[in-house]
């Protein structure tokens, strides 16, 4: 089992509250707080190998993993602590091959 991650540099403040505010618009403020205390269980879920992950697709010329959460994708990548690093949380929307490269500089 790997340690919870060190590391939450893609879901900066702004991107959870981005996330939080959207849901509680369109669904009320007790589902986004169901909503976002779920994404942090899918964190903790990468971190103990007990989620579904995949490989970034080679094409896209950035190595690491995405795991799929409601309507977001989770980035993230294995650190060499052993620890896991989340890079950057993207809606399914978004143009994501694009603005994943910008987030793993």
């Amino acid at each position: 089992m790997r340690s919870l991650f060190s590391s939450l540099d893609g879901l900066d403040a702004s991107n959870n509250k981005e996330i939080f505010s959207y849901t509680k618009d369109n669904w009320g403020e007790m589902q986004a707080h169901l909503y976002i205390e779920g994404m942090f269980a899918c964190f903790k879920q990468i971190a103990d190998d007990k989620a579904l992950s995949h490989p970034i697709p080679a094409e896209s010329e950035v190595i690491g993993f995405y795991t799929r959460y409601e309507k977001h994708d989770i980035y993230w990548k294995a650190l060499q602590s052993g620890q896991i690093g989340i890079v950057t949380v993207l809606h399914e929307r978004i143009h994501q091959m694009e603005r994943l490269r910008e987030d793993m500089v």
